[in-house]
């Protein structure tokens, strides 16, 4: 009988992700590895297999905990709208270093674009499962008079996941997050419906 793991999975997981994040899947070395997770070598290979396989499971870990906070943002208020503002808002962290790592699955994207199937896969159910919920969001604020009744809801989602995307990619970039804040605004300003004169 094999001797259990004497550490938390998840914890050491997301200390993996934490060194991912930064640096990318080729630029992590495996000695930078051990050194974040704080475990062995071997304990690494015995609980994630190679370093392939815990960038896997890393993101997706991440991508699924990034996700699920995106909708929460989105679903939170009661006005559709302020749901989408609270969602762009939420990209965009005050702390300088955090908001410096953009996204780590955006991240994966510049560097593997399509080339990897296990990768693009991921990325897409998780963009599917979130423009769903978009979509719906939309609906409810064409609806309600909250939004531009002439929008066509199924672009819009795309818009504004690839909105998402510019404002993590500009994150990376060091934009400031009163800048980046201020794009968001600026997007749910083109959405909202115009002012009854």
């Amino acid at each position: 009988m094999g001797r259990p793991s004497e550490f938390d999975r998840e914890t050491v997981l997301r200390k993996a992700a934490s060194v991912f994040w930064a640096k990318g899947y080729a630029a992590t070395s495996t000695e930078e590895l051990v050194s974040a997770m704080g475990i062995g070598r071997q304990s690494i290979y015995n609980a994630f297999g190679d370093k392939w396989r815990l960038y896997l499971e890393a993101l997706t870990d991440y991508q699924q905990r990034s996700t699920s906070a995106h909708i929460r943002r989105l679903q939170g208020p009661a006005l559709a709208v302020q749901g989408i503002q609270d969602m762009l808002d939420g990209l965009v962290d005050d702390d300088d270093a955090v908001r410096a790592l953009g996204c780590m699955g955006v991240g994966s994207a510049c560097e593997f674009g399509a080339t990897e199937p296990q990768l693009f896969d991921l990325r897409a159910k998780a963009s599917a499962h979130l423009r769903d919920k978009l979509v719906k969001r939309l609906r409810e604020g064409k609806t309600a008079g909250q939004l531009d009744t002439k929008l066509n809801v199924q672009q819009t989602a795309d818009f504004l996941l690839m909105t998402m995307t510019g404002i993590q990619l500009a994150a990376r970039s060091g934009a400031k997050a009163a800048d980046l804040r201020q794009l968001g605004r600026f997007t749910v300003e083109r959405i909202k419906a115009s002012p009854s004169l």
